[in-house]
């Protein structure tokens, strides 16, 4: 059975001020999630799937939709915010979507096999598909051997501001933890975060998540649980969000899975303010000069 790789595509990009998961970023207009479905294509995907904000739809299905015909089987679906389990009622003046874990479970409809989440802003490189497309490859609907891709803390900052970062505890190869992040920067005095309005020291070979996770179908039945409990708690909020390393978390805690840390040897690179875009095109010329990737991804 071949893996789904499922892309979430919903965001708009306060901090960037634009849609920047369609940016060109490649030398024959590619964005980065091209070259996140050309690596899943090879790693031996057979289906991705993406989670779009309904304002975005028209834009988003007119680029991809001809590029990847052919290509892959190819599936969207939205991220509305009233998309929730039945019987439940929240704030209908909320605008805010739900959060990452929301997005997962807005596609448990058209999921039907083990499946891998990335963000769609973010250069995961081919060698995490590659690891993580092989162990999805061998799991069966039911298991819940989960998995995560880890990247270094170094690799993964932006040098034009601050950035969100999941911070993992792993023992025995197997994830015990993790703790959101926020406010990391590069100081004199090396990498920093910011809680209770001070700033505290981090280990730059700190292993963190990047949003490149690993489930099975099993993980929607498990996750739609938690998320029932988290609106029932969270009905009025206009910003409280439901968040991937929330479920994963629990499940650790609770006993009802495992989530195996994947190692790669890629470095991470993404977009998360403007400026970065400049940094980024030319990162992906260096892997595309070094033969790693095509020219033209789809020609």
């Amino acid at each position: 059975m071949k893996p789904t790789l499922l892309i979430l595509a919903a965001g708009i990009g306060s901090r960037y001020g634009g849609v920047k998961q369609m940016d060109e970023v490649g030398p024959a207009g590619e964005s980065i999630i091209d070259y996140s479905v050309f690596d899943a294509i090879r790693a031996g995907f057979g289906k991705v799937v993406f989670v779009i904000n309904p304002k975005i739809e028209k834009e988003f299905k007119a680029i991809y939709e001809d590029r990847l015909k052919g290509k892959i089987e190819t599936i969207y679906v939205l991220q509305e915010n009233d998309n929730i389990p039945a019987g439940l009622v929240v704030n209908q003046k909320r605008v805010k979507p739900w959060g990452t874990g929301h997005a997962v479970l807005v596609a448990r409809e058209v999921v039907n096999e083990p499946f891998a989440v990335i963000n769609a802003d973010d250069f995961y490189g081919k060698d995490a598909f590659m690891v993580i497309g092989k162990h999805l490859s061998g799991l069966c609907n039911s298991d819940m051997a989960y998995a995560m891709v880890g990247y270094l803390l170094k690799n993964t900052l932006s040098d034009n501001g601050s950035v969100s970062r999941g911070v993992c505890s792993v023992k025995n190869g197997k994830l015990t933890d993790v703790v959101e992040r926020t406010a990391i920067v590069r100081t004199e005095n090396g990498i920093a975060y910011e809680m209770d309005g001070k700033q505290v020291n981090i280990d730059e070979n700190t292993l963190v998540s990047m949003n490149f996770w690993g489930f099975t179908p099993k993980y929607f039945e498990q996750s739609e649980d938690y998320f029932r409990a988290f609106i029932q708690d969270h009905a009025e909020d206009m910003k409280s969000e439901f968040y991937i390393p929330f479920v994963v978390n629990k499940l650790i805690q609770e006993k009802k899975a495992y989530v195996r840390v994947l190692e790669s040897n890629d470095q991470w690179f993404g977009i998360t303010y403007q400026q970065d875009k400049a940094i980024t095109i030319a990162k992906i010329k260096e892997l595309t000069e070094a033969n790693i990737y095509p020219e033209n991804l789809w020609q």
